[in-house]
């Protein structure tokens, strides 16, 4: 993981209340379960005692990341440069090109990158080749499948 964690302010305010929750709710439930276990008796061979454990590193881990994520935070705002050019926090629309459909895509940071919710990573393929485009543009991108040829057809920096 890069030391800055580009979040936009939903990203930031959503892993803000992801590491309350794990720390308020999360972690009480999970040491509950471990005093339930640890109450049977044997705990060298108690499945419930071991899943629990299990439980408890991941939500330990979880908050130690987000914690991380939330140190290394740059927050995106999107002022200044061109009104035209893509850059973290823009909305740009896309069409392939030789076909009429569109797609609509959001620039963020890796920390919350959703492609099926149309959120791209600045750090993915597509995201790395839009930076710095503006409108009428046209870029290509390597995927898996061969090399993609998309115009910008939209940019909005609001």
């Amino acid at each position: 993981m890069s030391d800055k964690e580009f979040l936009t302010p939903e990203g930031l305010k959503k892993l803000e209340e992801e590491v309350e929750y794990l720390k308020s709710v999360r972690r009480v439930e999970v040491a509950q379960r471990l005093h339930e276990a640890m109450e049977e008796g044997e705990i060298t061979e108690n499945p419930e005692y071991e899943d629990a454990k299990n439980e408890q590193a991941f939500v330990e881990g979880r908050i130690i990341d987000i914690e991380t994520r939330l140190n290394n935070a740059v927050l995106i705002e999107n002022k200044g440069g061109p009104a035209n050019e893509i850059r973290l926090g823009t909305k740009v629309t896309l069409t392939e090109v030789g076909t009429t459909s569109k797609e609509h895509y959001l620039i963020v940071g890796s920390a919350e990158a959703d492609p099926i919710n149309g959120k791209i990573s600045n750090e993915s393929p597509l995201g790395k080749a839009l930076i710095g485009r503006k409108t009428n543009e046209e870029i290509n991108v390597q995927t898996p499948g061969g090399t993609i040829k998309f115009k910008v057809t939209h940019v909005n920096n609001k």
